[in-house]
């Protein structure tokens, strides 16, 4: 019997053991790509048990109850590679519910966020086994759900999803990736820095893809591109985007030079 990629996702989104939702994630990955799956796009599914799963630590409470750390110490330096790998663990249950959650969409929409799942576990992969060498582990610091509460807002419009997730949330990670490069660097952990340029990279492609589907949304739904994002974001009360940008890997994410100007536009 042949397996549906959509149900497979949906049930590597329920695990809640980091090394075992990575594990599968990858699995489910080679699998699409040597054709053993199938796509049902029409397909109705559940999700019976609780999603995402994600173990019992880190502790989430409100990002302004985060400590902040002195990055000249080992545990300043953990902390920030802590909260990186924890954007990046809920970034792969975002990309798995975006492939399960979505139905009549085009099969390269579930192959898209597919990759972007796989590429999110290999960077939650690359931060943690860095954490251990700090002599820490994914949990040992608290964390937030900021981006995981954008998910469940727009759950039921993948048009709304789209905007507010990839190009929005995520898309905020292509400005903030090269300072704290540089801090991780300026503090000695060149390791580390690496793995940031590692995520960039990818987070460029991962920006791009939710450019892609959105404007694919917008044209079938006959929307135009930047008044429905504004509308979006107000209506589901996404945080407001404020510079600096980086201007130029949005640009590479496939952002327009109208979008780079309504960013920086003062009425934004």
């Amino acid at each position: 019997m042949t397996l549906c990629l959509r149900t497979l996702a949906l049930q590597a989104l329920t695990l809640s053991e980091p090394h075992l939702k990575c594990t599968q994630v990858q699995s489910l990955w080679e699998s699409q790509r040597a054709g053993q799956l199938q796509l049902h796009v029409s397909l109705p599914l559940i999700a019976e048990a609780p999603i995402p799963g994600r173990p019992e630590r880190p502790a989430l409470v409100p990002p302004r109850l985060l400590q902040r750390r002195a990055m000249n110490t080992v545990d300043g330096r953990a902390a920030l590679i802590h909260a990186l790998a924890h954007i990046e663990f809920n970034a792969i249950n975002l990309a798995l519910d975006a492939v399960w959650r979505f139905a009549e969409m085009p099969a390269d929409y579930y192959n898209d966020w597919l990759l972007v799942a796989k590429e999110e576990a290999y960077h939650f992969s690359l931060l943690r086994q860095h954490l251990q060498t700090l002599g820490f582990d994914y949990g040992d610091f608290d964390g937030h759900n900021s981006l995981w509460e954008m998910v469940e807002k727009t759950q039921s419009d993948v048009l709304a999803r789209m905007a507010l997730v990839p190009r929005t949330l995520e898309a905020r990670g292509l400005d903030a990736a090269p300072p704290l490069k540089n801090k991780l660097a300026q503090a000695g952990d060149h390791a580390a820095a690496a793995i940031l340029d590692i995520i960039l990279r990818d987070e460029i492609g991962h920006v791009a893809i939710g450019n892609r589907w959105f404007q694919y949304l917008c044209d079938q739904r006959g929307l135009d591109l930047l008044e429905t994002f504004e509308v979006l974001r107000q209506q589901y009360q996404a945080p407001k985007l404020r510079p600096p940008f980086n201007m130029e890997a949005r640009k590479r994410a496939g952002f327009t030079e109208a979008e780079l100007a309504y960013l920086n536009a003062d009425t934004y």
